[in-house]
């Protein structure tokens, strides 16, 4: 029934949001209406919003972003702009968890950890 959660991340200046995931991660912008915009790759959808009082009053979300193809994903994104790998997982790794990880981080700190679970 449930087929798909996307998340709504604010933004004081979109023009950061669209720095991470269209520059940084590849998406594609699939709606714009103004200060709203819907973005896709691969199936994997987030909307972003510009709102100034509601990025000022908000925590700066982590979002998980999972992949079948984590070694693809990561040799895409630090060729494209390895100044956007977080200082503290700017290469993939085996969390303790179980997942491959690696992540990303724009200006105003909203991180996305990139995670491939093992193939069962």
């Amino acid at each position: 029934m449930l087929t798909r959660f996307v998340a709504t991340v604010f933004y004081a200046d979109l023009s950061v949001g669209l720095d991470l995931f269209v520059d940084g991660l590849g998406m594609d912008v699939v709606h714009r209406d103004g200060g709203f915009v819907v973005l896709e790759r691969d199936g994997a959808k987030i909307q972003l919003a510009e709102n100034a009082e509601a990025a000022a009053h908000s925590e700066r979300p982590e979002l998980g972003l999972e992949t079948d193809d984590l070694d693809a994903v990561f040799a895409d994104v630090s060729a494209r702009r390895p100044d956007l790998l977080h200082p503290n997982l700017p290469t993939p790794r085996l969390r303790p968890w179980g997942a491959r990880e690696f992540a990303m981080l724009d200006a105003t700190t909203v991180c996305v950890v990139l995670r491939e679970w093992p193939r069962t």
